[in-house]
């Protein structure tokens, strides 16, 4: 595990590999007066953004009928128009109506609910793993397949920002992910509650000591995209953000054969577009040149 404060020669070699390929690329983080969702770049997201879209149709039709109904009962039977009030208690066709119509409207929400919690759930034949683990106050990262150890990754504070980084958001350690992946994503916690919450991504899941919960992503477009620790945790709870980079898939291979370089492996790096020893065969290719 890497100590608090310092970045190794290869994850910083492997960022920079990382950085040239973010020129034009998204940036999805909060946005003054924003009205909305962040812009989804996983299907996950999508799909949560037509259920959130199909939830609003329904409550503002709810919303106009119970508003319309209201100023009818206060125009037809106030006190002028209707000196003599009925004295009618029980009206067994509208009991049932008011009774029946709801439940068909939670069947109709239950429905596609139901199915997306499902699809959110766990990636069928994910292509990586990402182990996320939340400490007090940073989160760790670790990639099994790639043979890559845990990291630390740190709020950048306030007096060390650079250009381009974003208060609050920017973290000196970030993540690296490629795009076009299915990507399983295995969180945990160290010490205390926390939460993983990525909008962009659609995940906001929680982080348990001794327990590890499972989601997954496929990131449909390169960039950087911000999220922050959503569970309580502590006094710095507010200083725990996310920052992950979603790279090409060409460009995460780079970034793990730095990572690994001088190392003794006992098992090869999984990686996404070619094979370990044909990495390595290019590397030395490159350094002859």
């Amino acid at each position: 595990m890497m100590r608090i404060g310092r970045v190794s020669a290869g994850l910083a070699a492997g960022l920079a590999v990382a950085a040239a390929t973010f020129v034009g690329a998204a940036a999805s983080e909060p946005a003054p007066g924003q009205i909305g969702l962040q812009e989804a770049v996983t299907p996950v997201m999508e799909q949560l953004n037509s259920f959130h879209n199909l939830l609003l149709y329904i409550i503002t039709a709810i919303t106009l009928f119970v508003m319309g109904l209201l100023a009818y009962v206060m125009w037809r039977f106030n006190a002028k128009r209707n000196p003599t009030p009925s004295r009618t208690s029980h009206n067994t066709l509208i009991e049932i109506v008011w009774t029946v119509v709801p439940v068909i409207i939670l069947l109709f929400i239950a429905v596609p609910s139901f199915s997306l919690l499902y699809y959110m759930d766990r990636a069928e034949e994910p292509e990586m793993t990402l182990v996320v683990t939340g400490y007090q106050w940073h989160w760790g990262y670790e990639y099994p397949d790639q043979q890559v150890p845990e990291y630390l990754s740190f709020i950048v504070d306030d007096e060390d920002l650079e250009e381009g980084q974003v208060r609050l958001l920017s973290v000196d350690e970030p993540v690296i992910l490629p795009v076009d992946t299915d990507i399983q994503i295995l969180i945990k916690a160290g010490d205390v509650l926390h939460s993983w919450a990525v909008p962009a991504f659609g995940i906001k899941k929680d982080a348990v000591p001794g327990h590890t919960n499972e989601t997954w992503a496929r990131i449909e477009q390169e960039g950087i995209y911000y999220g922050m620790c959503s569970e309580l945790c502590g006094d710095r709870h507010g200083f725990m953000p996310i920052e992950v980079r979603a790279v090409s898939r060409e460009a995460f291979d780079d970034w793990v054969m730095e990572q690994v370089a001088g190392r003794d492996l006992e098992t090869p790096p999984q990686l996404l577009t070619q094979t370990y020893e044909e990495a390595l065969a290019r590397r030395q290719v490159a350094e002859v040149e």
